[in-house]
């Protein structure tokens, strides 16, 4: 009896003596730890005849009490001096303004994405789309291209090993003109013979190509307008139009030089006049005007009568045109970016350069022409 209560005595003052959480356990496990005295005791009791149990049980049972009672009462003390040591340590000056919260931005070619559909909605064109996974035949045959052409070669496109249920080729697309084919297809299926057709197809494309104004994927639009009586007269007006609305300047000068395209006849480049400054392209003016040039911008032309006539249309009764370019290189001449590479990146710093706010929407609420 003595023992336990000097025992317990000695364990009641290493615990109000423990500094720490870490001294406190150590003093738990001593005591009432499965090795502990008091546990042991408290196994020898069982031993015992009941004359001895009756007398020994009250003491070990009072200095376990005691000791568990003066355990939790100096964890709460450590517990609540740590807190306020803590908190006394990361005071916190509510008069200081808050840390901003991280802020994401819309990609530019989101943004010229955005804008190029808003200006060809104001010239009545309707936005299609299709599949970026084609086979051959849509996105080659249908447009003209025969089997010897470059860019059906494996160097310039990127195949699938497998083929369709109907045997052709499988490709990542090379532009968006298959997009144009299928509209077409869709067009004749429901009005024999052709119907009136106009149309952007934005999206990604797929060349094998990289460098510091090429990447194996980028982003295209192209349009599409088939019609009665269409010449190239309306083709000119149209990207005129177009481009004075994007680049926001009435001084936007085109250049249209013969060129070749296996979809198109008559077929255009189309050059628009610029200047540099500071190292950037300014697009505006003639390229014939001192301290000016060209620069080649997008490819366009008549729509070739034999792609007419594989999407549908009689081409005795219907004429067209089409256009494409590159979305990126729109966004890289707009905003004086010059490394295309940095684009695909994801590089926070770069976006939040060049990045819009989710809330600059462009809008064309007056009309594609209007001046303020």
């Amino acid at each position: 009896m003595t023992d336990i209560t000097s025992q317990t005595e000695a364990a009641l003052a290493a615990i109000a003596a423990a500094t720490s959480l870490d001294a406190l356990e150590a003093e738990r496990l001593e005591t009432l730890g499965k090795k502990g005295w008091v546990s042991l005791a408290l196994k020898t009791l069982g031993g015992m005849s009941p004359e001895e149990r009756t007398a020994a049980a009250p003491a070990i049972q009072s200095a376990r009490a005691a000791i568990a009672e003066a355990l939790d009462a100096k964890k709460a003390a450590l517990e609540a001096a740590a807190l306020e040591e803590q908190l006394a340590r990361e005071t916190i000056d509510l008069t200081l303004p808050a840390v901003a919260a991280p802020k994401g931005s819309v990609h530019p070619v989101s943004q010229v994405m955005d804008e190029l559909a808003e200006i060809f909605a104001d010239l009545g064109f309707a936005v299609a789309t299709g599949p970026e996974i084609e086979d051959d035949w849509h996105n080659f045959t249908a447009l003209n291209m025969d089997e010897t052409h470059p860019a059906r070669a494996m160097h310039d496109t990127f195949y699938f090993p497998d083929k369709t249920a109907e045997g052709k080729d499988v490709l990542l697309r090379t532009h968006t003109s298959p997009v144009q084919v299928r509209t077409m297809l869709a067009a004749a299926k429901s009005s024999p013979g052709g119907a009136p057709v106009r149309i952007i197809a934005p999206g990604r494309v797929y060349r094998s190509d990289s460098d510091a104004t090429h990447t194996p994927m980028f982003h295209q639009i192209e349009g599409l307008v088939i019609d009665r009586d269409i010449h190239l007269g309306n083709l000119k007006w149209m990207l005129e139009t177009f481009l004075k609305a994007f680049f926001e300047r009435d001084d936007i000068v085109l250049r249209l030089r013969p060129s070749y395209f296996p979809f198109t006849e008559p077929s255009v480049e189309v050059d628009v006049g610029y200047a540099s400054e500071n190292g950037r392209r300014v697009v505006g003016g003639s390229g014939d005007a001192p301290g000016h040039a060209w620069m080649e911008l997008l490819g366009s032309g008549m729509v070739n009568a034999r792609v007419l006539e594989m999407g549908g249309f009689d081409p005795g009764e219907w004429q067209g045109f089409a256009f494409g370019v590159g979305v990126d290189r729109l966004a890289m001449l707009k905003y004086g970016m010059n490394d295309l590479r940095a684009f695909f990146d994801g590089d926070p710093r770069w976006l939040q350069h060049y990045g819009f706010s989710p809330f600059d929407q462009p809008t064309l609420s007056a009309g594609v022409g209007a001046r303020a």
